[in-house]
């Protein structure tokens, strides 16, 4: 097959989750579903937050941003796939292709260093508890939030705009249900090896430098709780951490998994599970973590939907 300039590229055709037209409308059902569901939730845990001015915190600041955050992570391929499904087509254009990898790069680095900022605030609402409104002042946590994204938006242009030189070849099939950047140097037919220099460097740093952030934060956090001499006192400390290790362990658990070794092989049906957790369980279960295990929380919810109601 002779290779083409990706400008004569007039798209991809995305395969799904199945072949089998019976299971088609199972598929997007589900799907449908556990996308409201995460759209609802992280919703209703922004709205409750600007709702409620005891919430008005830096914890609480930076977790609706990381609710908006996870709304716009899932949004950028969920919906592309729900309308294949209902349509019954597998095609997106290269242009369409190349805009939905940026994106989901942006909010995926955005996600990721919104945990990182989070871990931080722990770290010094626990280890510096005396010092806490100052160091986490409301000029510092708008700082971080808008590093966050200039790092996310700057972070994720490297891969989308190394893509512009590759060049495919005709009907060209992604194994997957969105345009996931190693599945697409996979159907290229010009040499990839700069692209998964880049790769590799955008995740190991992106992956590696927050993740070290989280570690060295939680290390100080126990150290810490360790040396509080009543049990209250730890379980107190440990509960207001152990939801954001949850939601920190599946995030880089599945999507470093799926990043590290799908270069080297094609797609199986572990990989695209593994990409369905960490693009919509992921930030569909995080307003459950955050709000059922939180007694302010469960107050402002409750609050809002009554006044909602009412």
């Amino acid at each position: 097959m002779e290779p083409e300039n990706h400008t004569g590229t007039p798209g991809f055709l995305l395969q799904g989750l199945s072949e089998k037209p019976e299971m088609q409308s199972v598929l997007s059902g589900l799907f449908l579903s556990l996308y409201l569901v995460t759209i609802f939730g992280n919703l209703l845990i922004i709205l409750a937050i600007i709702s409620d001015s005891h919430l008005h915190t830096p914890m609480y600041f930076f977790l609706s941003n990381l609710s908006f955050s996870d709304i716009c992570f899932t949004s950028t391929t969920i919906p592309k796939m729900l309308v294949n499904l209902q349509t019954q087509s597998k095609a997106i254009t290269y242009a369409g292709c190349i805009t939905q990898m940026y994106f989901f790069t942006v909010f995926g680095l955005l996600d990721n260093l919104l945990l990182t900022v989070m871990a931080y605030d722990r770290f010094v609402a626990i280890c510096r508890p005396l010092h806490y409104t100052v160091l986490m002042s409301p000029k510092l946590c708008a700082q971080l939030l808008l590093l966050s994204w200039l790092v996310s938006v700057l972070g994720a242009l490297p891969e989308s705009v190394s893509v512009l030189r590759l060049s495919f070849c005709t009907d060209v099939e992604i194994p997957h249900y969105f345009c996931e950047f190693p599945e697409v140097l996979k159907l290229a037919c010009s040499d990839t090896f700069v692209n998964s220099v880049i790769l590799y460097l955008v995740t190991g740093i992106m992956g590696f430098f927050p993740l070290a952030g989280i570690l060295f934060s939680y290390s100080k956090i126990v150290a810490s709780v360790l040396r509080i001499s009543t049990a209250g006192g730890k379980y107190k400390a440990f509960s207001t951490c152990g939801s954001h290790l949850s939601v920190v362990s599946l995030f880089y658990g599945t999507c470093l998994g799926v990043y590290l070794s799908s270069t080297g092989t094609r797609t199986s049906w572990t990989g695209v599970l593994a990409s369905t957790l960490y693009i919509l369980v992921t930030p569909m279960v995080n307003p459950f973590i955050y709000s059922l295990r939180n007694r302010d929380m469960k107050r402002a919810l409750g609050t809002f939907l009554c006044s909602s109601l009412s």
